[in-house]
């Protein structure tokens, strides 16, 4: 069985992971089953610069396909903020808490009908040999008041889905795996993977 890296070090985005991209063929392995310590910094301009770093570098570490993606928030009230600066909203070291009170201080006083956003995820599938495959998703929402709920992780207590009258941190894992927006990669990335081990075969 041919081996998958997830070429991320967050335990939320590696569990969700490993869910997502199940019963594909592969067997899901993580840096650290790899003994690889370290990935490029993220030092890209957009989502998809990002993703390719990072996929590129530890395919060609490990000598086998890697998935790494990059994702944000973007907020229309905050002309799109903080995007690909999500992870780094609330400055170096910040915990997921702090980037919620500092996304809540931003928006204090804007009105629910103009806090609506978006999640969005882009995925980079790499193989050694440096061919990129890139698929992106995308949740719509709306940042809510004050956090709610304690499942997910990142802004999920904060981003609220007006169809189910919860937020992202209040969906139990197998519905936040059907809609949000790294589901919604994952589902253009699957037969991609998948295409993968038919053309290794053929080799």
């Amino acid at each position: 069985m041919p081996k998958l890296l997830l070429a991320s070090a967050n335990r939320g985005k590696i569990r969700e992971y490993r869910s997502l991209l199940e019963n594909l063929g592969y067997e899901i392995v993580t840096l650290a089953d790899e003994g690889i310590t370290t990935i490029p910094v993220e030092s890209g301009d957009s989502y998809e610069q990002n993703a390719t770093l990072k996929a590129t570098a530890c395919a060609q570490s490990a000598g086998f396909t890697a998935v790494a993606d990059d994702s944000g928030l973007e907020v229309d009230a905050l002309n799109g903020e903080p995007g690909v600066y999500s992870a780094r909203f609330a400055g170096k070291g910040a915990t997921d808490a702090d980037r919620v009170r500092t996304l809540l201080a931003r928006l204090k006083g804007v009105p629910w009908e103009k806090r609506s956003a978006h999640f969005k995820c882009v995925i980079a599938i790499a193989t050694p040999k440096g061919v990129v495959t890139l698929c992106s998703g995308e949740c719509h929402g709306v940042i809510s008041l004050e956090p709610r709920g304690a499942s997910g992780f990142g802004y999920d207590p904060v981003f609220y889905l007006p169809e189910m009258d919860k937020t992202m941190a209040e969906l139990p894992m197998e519905t936040k795996n059907e809609i949000s927006h790294r589901a919604r990669a994952c589902q253009k990335a699957r037969p991609e993977l998948a295409r993968l081990i038919d053309d290794s075969k053929d080799e």
